[in-house]
């Protein structure tokens, strides 16, 4: 009976005992399981070391390093621990930061610079613009100031050329049926007529061409003294300027106006009004004004 209740009280003890030991054991079970290096024979490390140097194994050199119970991540890692993975994150962090940063302050810069050359080319443009506008009126000035210069000039050669261009008006015969050099009233009537015509006319001349029947020196100055005759008359009594006159004595020969060719039989004086035609298109003066042909008379 002791024997029994004895064997009764150790089997629980028993039974924990056996608990403990497979506790333990299973561990030292595993560890002896996996291939050790140490478990090698020291005569085959021994031959290996002096044979050749060992090399690092690529998958030793490539498998990251184990922190900790739990590997790369540990739950129950420290602070200090994480600082230290996390501060080399933080600093390129901040680099990427500081280039983004620069990045776009150069950006910035860029696009200030960029406007501002933009904007003073435009300005450039626009100057250049209205100084093109500018000088394209003034180049249409010159144009019309040269074609206006062009035609004055060709007016200016058409007036030098047709300055002493004359053409006959009208032609009086006044004639000296005794050839003396007295004015009769009908050849003063005819000089009266003459020198009416005249009035308000510009760029004018009188052909005094005089003709004697007598030879010679005779003849010529007879002619003479017919001429003067009616230029003394045109000049005192139609106050007609002396430049205006131009007179010839001709004697008995024939003058170029002369159409036929026969003798001279009695003294005569031709006067011919001849009017340049560019001259004749001045204004004429207003009334009061002298005229060419002298003041008014009363």
């Amino acid at each position: 009976m002791a024997y029994k209740s004895a064997l009764r009280i150790s089997f629980p003890s028993q039974l924990a005992v056996l608990v403990l030991a497979s506790a333990v054991g299973i561990p030292a079970v595993a560890q002896q399981s996996q291939p050790s290096a140490s478990s090698q024979p020291a005569s085959t490390v021994q031959s290996d070391t002096t044979s050749a140097p060992q090399q690092p194994s690529a998958t030793t050199a490539n498998t990251p390093a184990k922190e900790g119970f739990w590997g790369r991540v540990n739950p129950f890692a420290s602070k200090k621990w994480v600082r230290k993975q996390t501060t080399p994150i933080n600093d390129r962090l901040s680099e990427l930061d500081e280039v983004n940063a620069k990045n776009s302050s150069d950006i910035k810069d860029v696009d200030a610079r960029a406007q501002a050359g933009i904007r003073q080319a435009q300005t450039t443009a626009d100057g250049a613009n209205q100084t093109a506008a500018g000088a394209s009126t003034r180049a249409q000035n010159a144009s019309g100031i040269a074609q206006g210069a062009s035609g004055h000039v060709d007016l200016l050669n058409t007036t030098v050329n047709g300055l002493d261009q004359y053409s006959e008006v009208s032609e009086q015969e006044v004639k000296f049926p005794h050839g003396q050099p007295i004015l009769s009233p009908a050849a003063r009537q005819q000089l009266d007529d003459v020198a009416t015509a005249l009035n308000g006319k510009q760029g004018y001349i009188l052909e005094v061409e005089a003709h004697s029947p007598g030879a010679g020196s005779v003849g010529i100055q007879n002619s003479e003294r017919l001429a003067e005759a009616v230029k003394r008359y045109l000049v005192t009594e139609h106050e007609i300027p002396v430049y205006r006159m131009h007179a010839v004595a001709l004697g008995n020969a024939h003058g170029q106006a002369d159409v036929d060719s026969k003798p001279i039989r009695i003294s005569s004086v031709n006067v011919r009004l001849m009017e340049n035609s560019l001259a004749a298109q001045a204004v004429p003066q207003p009334q009061g004004v002298a005229s060419s042909t002298g003041a008014e008379r009363p």
